[in-house]
């Protein structure tokens, strides 16, 4: 999203500029500040509610109960860094939440439990998802190539071909971007569910659980939010409709 923010101004300048681009890049970038602050803020205050397991007998105990046992759980370094892999078939927590025993860590660990048990269960919008990657990071190679080589060749990027594949590239990126929402959202879940059913957190902690995720969830949100703004206004640009 920060390299796309950054590729915005560089493409009006060629096609023409519009003050809707500082719009969206003020509007995303204040969006996502926000809530990236307020997911910090939340995630430090949880940290400080402990519960009787680590982040990592959380994810060990809801794999095993969901009977998913080739899915290892490691640490990786970081913070906020935690992930599920499923080319490696491990659930990646962040130093922190590894061995962590508070609500926030559970909360966390769960989350990213609940991938492993999309992936064991062949969730279709994680399988679409996968199947993206590649041409996802084709795409992102592709555009960042582009944005370098304006600067060599500016008339030939003047050129409505370029700004046809630029959208094109762009598409890809932004439709990844709202194929992970449900992802996310049904991951958090499984995550609750799971935490709620195994007697693992109390009523309370429960809610604050689901805060925590919810406010996770909202960075993809905004994410998605922001590329769709930034693609409807590169179309506009291609059938002319400027400001």
């Amino acid at each position: 999203m920060t390299t796309e923010l950054l590729q915005l101004p560089q493409i009006a300048l060629i096609y023409g500029f519009s003050p809707t681009i500082l719009i969206i890049m003020g509007a995303t970038a204040l969006v996502s500040w926000l809530v990236s602050s307020t997911l910090k803020r939340r995630f430090n205050e949880y940290s400080q509610i402990p519960i009787r397991f680590t982040g990592a007998q959380i994810a060990e105990t809801m794999l095993r109960e969901n009977g998913i046992n080739d899915v290892r759980v490691i640490s990786t370094p970081g913070k906020l860094t935690d992930h599920y892999d499923p080319t490696t078939k491990t659930v990646n927590l962040s130093e922190a939440v590894y061995g962590m025993n508070s609500i926030a860590a559970a909360a966390v660990a769960a989350h990213e439990c609940g991938h492993a048990v999309q992936h064991a269960k062949s969730y279709a919008w994680l399988a679409m998802r996968s199947k993206m990657v590649p041409a996802v990071q084709f795409a992102s190679n592709t555009m960042s190539m582009l944005f370098i080589a304006m600067f060599f060749a500016t008339t030939f990027f003047q050129s409505p071909v370029f700004l046809y594949a630029w959208v094109g590239l762009f598409a890809i990126t932004t439709l990844f971007s709202i194929v992970t929402l449900p992802v996310e959202f049904d991951a958090s879940k499984r995550a609750l569910a799971w935490l709620e059913g195994s007697g693992v957190s109390s009523s309370m902690e429960h809610e604050k659980a689901k805060n925590a995720l919810f406010w996770a969830a909202m960075t993809y949100v905004v994410a998605a939010l922001g590329s769709i703004a930034m693609l409807l206004y590169y179309v506009s640009m291609l059938f002319g409709r400027r400001d």
